[in-house]
């Protein structure tokens, strides 16, 4: 079954910061934010222009053949340039962002792709994909002077659900199709892709794809490789398109190749994906701990048991506070159940009652069982306060963190995994060493906070939040070192540089580290054949 071509937003994404241009703290709102905390500027940065830039005309110019595919608008190349880390924003604020492409395509199918890139091969033009660019981490820049010119290839004019199976609960989808487009157009059919991730908003199928993005999901089914079927991948060698297969057992998976590449071996067109019927049944709760240990071994309980919450979220006493959640130095856990087909309230009560067996208190539950349908797992109208403070200052925390950056303050996260024996002992070390490194730099004591965000078996994501004062001028200078000893802190215990925010050029000292060297000769052989003329989102994983 068909679906249909989706209509454009009327709303005007920022081409500096986080999200739409009129969900931005205003400037009264940034300077008391940045009064919170000590050694901030007196008054915010101004929002920065376009025209103040000095954009130069485009190095390379696209041929006849082509011309209809691209732009050189000043406007949509710094759209373009960058990414939505702390440090772009930054850069941005500062009026340095960094190169910027010559030229933004937007092919509307393979073809066209194929054509882009034999183009670009030939006149040796880096092509950096992009799909929503919500990047945090360095993903869709180009940095360095190999190239003469720079396109970004951006998808979302390929952004329709082409073919629904109902039976398998499956569709075909093209990679440029956003989150909140993807699932209006699969909810007449009654399913849900159900992956969430903060960016969901401005992000793409072929974006999770390509960076194995983490989605809502605590538990369970949470990473885009578990929702992907087959995908459609044009290189400049030739297209790849997998089978359609529940599973298989024939050698690698040629899936697994393209899962987590990055755009640096291929750009990712089309997937079919595993849906599941929308859930009905929705219920969440919160529970509080006075020491954050207790929580710990809480969260590594139910994470340990059958019960599968849709939502488990730990948030440290500082999390808490910031969030709203708490404000009495309590640690939080946010829990939330859903199902198609039957109610959640006896798996919610089984899930606190556990909890509170490891030293917690538990708050009201909030969303009857049969509420509702709505996009997140712990909707519901009323009850649980910290729920709600929760789920508010989720969705909003992107845009205060670029409040923060406009009054010179370090405000960014990064996160990690690792397996349980090592989770205390890292959570600590994390929180001890960025903060002596931030006072040290600053003179200014620095607030780190953890949260978990994911639970396994076998182990947990943490997620950590820095404020800090920055260094006037060299904000984005300051967060990289800050990072650096971050990442040295995630290798000494044996965490990865990332769980879900994928590797793009900032992680890619600690992803070096990371990767054993047959992997990466053999990484490398892959990008040499599927990628010949190195044109393909250079820097990215591989050199």
């Amino acid at each position: 079954m068909a679906g249909t071509t989706p209509q454009p937003h009327s709303r005007t994404r920022s081409w500096w910061g986080w999200g739409w241009e009129d969900a931005h703290p205003d400037d009264a709102e940034c300077t008391a934010m940045g009064a919170l905390i000590p050694g901030t500027l007196a008054r915010p940065l101004p929002v920065p222009r376009v025209r103040d830039l000095g954009i130069a005309g485009p190095a390379v110019e696209a041929p006849r053949s082509l011309a209809h595919l691209v732009t050189d608008d000043p406007g949509d190349r710094a759209a373009h340039a960058m990414g939505k880390a702390y440090r772009d924003v930054v850069r941005a604020l500062r009026g340095r962002p960094g190169r910027i492409p010559d030229l933004v395509a937007r092919p509307t199918d393979d073809r066209e792709v194929a054509d882009l890139l034999e183009w670009a091969g030939e006149r040796r033009v880096a092509v950096v994909p992009y799909g929503g660019g919500s990047s945090v981490s360095g993903g869709v820049e180009y940095r360095g002077d190999a190239h003469g010119a720079v396109m970004s290839l951006d998808l979302t004019a390929m952004g329709r659900v082409l073919e629904v199976d109902a039976e398998g609960r499956a569709a075909r989808i093209q990679a440029g199709t956003l989150g909140p487009s993807l699932e209006d157009q699969l909810r007449p059919h009654g399913l849900t892709l159900r992956h969430f991730p903060q960016s969901f908003e401005f992000s793409t199928l072929g974006g999770w794809l390509a960076t194995r993005a983490g989605g809502h999901y605590a538990t369970g089914r949470t990473h885009i490789d578990d929702f992907a079927q087959s995908m459609r991948v044009v290189t400049p060698a030739g297209t790849s398109s997998s089978w359609r297969l529940p599973a298989s057992g024939a050698g690698p998976s040629p899936d697994r190749l393209f899962l987590g590449s990055e755009g640096a071996l291929g750009v990712i067109t089309e997937a079919w994906v595993r849906l599941q019927a929308r859930p009905r049944h929705k219920a969440s709760a919160s529970v509080a701990f006075a020491r954050f240990d207790d929580a710990l071994r809480a969260v590594r309980a139910l994470a340990q048991s059958d019960l599968s919450p849709a939502n488990c979220r730990l948030l440290d006493a500082g999390e808490a506070a910031l969030s709203g959640a708490a404000r009495d130095g309590s640690a939080v856990l946010v829990l939330g159940f859903e199902s198609a087909d039957e109610p959640v309230t006896a798996r919610l009560d089984r899930a606190v009652a556990l909890a509170r067996s490891h030293g917690g208190r538990s708050g009201a539950t909030v969303g009857a069982s049969g509420a509702s349908g709505a996009s997140r797992a712990d909707a519901g109208p009323g009850g649980d306060a910290a729920v709600s403070a929760w789920r508010s200052a989720f969705l909003r925390m992107p845009y205060l963190r670029d409040g923060l950056a406009r009054m010179g303050a370090v405000a960014e996260t990064f996160e990690t995994a690792a397996t349980w024996d090592r989770i205390p002992g890292l959570i600590e070390a994390v929180r001890t060493e960025v903060g002596a490194a931030a006072l040290k730099a600053t003179g200014h004591p620095a607030t780190v906070n953890c949260r978990l965000t994911h639970v396994y078996p076998d182990g947990a994501a943490p997620y950590f939040t820095v404020l800090a004062a920055g260094r006037d001028g060299d904000e984005d200078a300051l967060w990289d070192d800050l990072k650096a000893v971050a990442v040295e802190v995630l290798h000494r215990h044996g965490a990865t540089v990332t769980h879900h925010h994928a590797v793009g050029r900032d992680h890619r000292p600690g992803y070096d580290r990371q990767r054993p060297e047959p992997f990466a000769l053999a990484l490398r052989a892959a990008k040499a054949a599927l990628d010949p003329h190195g044109i393909l989102n250079p820097g990215v994983l591989v050199d």
